[in-house]
């Protein structure tokens, strides 16, 4: 499994976590939803940046 596969699959364990943590405290569910929605984009944006590949340059040769 790649980099970036378990990367997300770690972010998504970690939201499970936070979204039910807010239910138990009484949030209501739009807003639970809401979060979950935004710490997926975030999840993304940063796997892509912490598991992209670098381009190869000719000055590194």
């Amino acid at each position: 499994m790649s980099s970036f596969g378990l990367y997300l699959i770690g972010f998504l364990i970690l939201i499970s976590g936070l979204a039910y943590a807010a239910y138990l405290i009484g949030a209501p569910p739009v807003w639970i939803g809401v979060g979950a929605i935004i710490l997926i984009g975030f999840g993304i944006i940063t796997g892509v940046a912490r598991t992209r590949r670098r381009d190869e340059t000719a000055a590194s040769d």
